[in-house]
């Protein structure tokens, strides 16, 4: 049985950008998903797309079939007073914040300015090529 629109599967992965490990399933339960719903990016999809169990191979998901280019128009500005005195403010450093609506999201300090803070809205892996090494465990 091959992967396939509908197909319950399990894969283990290994997930690198830039050269370095972000990611794995190394250690930890497979990830399962069910093929062709739109559970995980399109890029992976299309690459585990015709895999059998016990199959292994490295998958390259481009931006575009990923998490997209970065989108400068996704850079806030916000003043340092609106940030919680105990938050430690680097550049780097992913921080928390709620929306209107009460759901929390990550973003990244993109620039610290004496009065304000330059926050990156942008999925982590946005403008990234992903590098996945994945393995078939199971295929329903």
């Amino acid at each position: 049985m091959a992967v396939q629109n509908g197909s319950k599967v399990a894969f283990d992965y290994t997930l690198m950008v830039d050269g370095e490990i972000v990611d794995s399933s190394q250690g930890k339960e497979p990830l399962r998903y069910v093929h062709g719903n739109k559970e995980i990016i399109p890029g992976l999809s299309r690459g585990l797309e015709g895999m059998r169990v016990g199959e292994e191979k490295t998958i390259v998901v481009s931006p575009d079939e990923a998490y997209g280019e970065i989108n400068p128009s996704a850079f806030r500005e916000v003043p340092k007073s609106s940030i919680p005195k105990e938050v430690e403010l680097g550049v780097g450093n992913i921080l928390s914040m709620k929306t209107a609506d009460g759901n929390i999201f990550p973003v990244r300090v993109a620039e610290i300015k004496e009065d304000t803070v330059v926050i990156d809205l942008n999925h982590p892996l946005a403008g990234k090529e992903l590098n996945f090494t994945v393995k078939i465990r199971e295929i329903q």
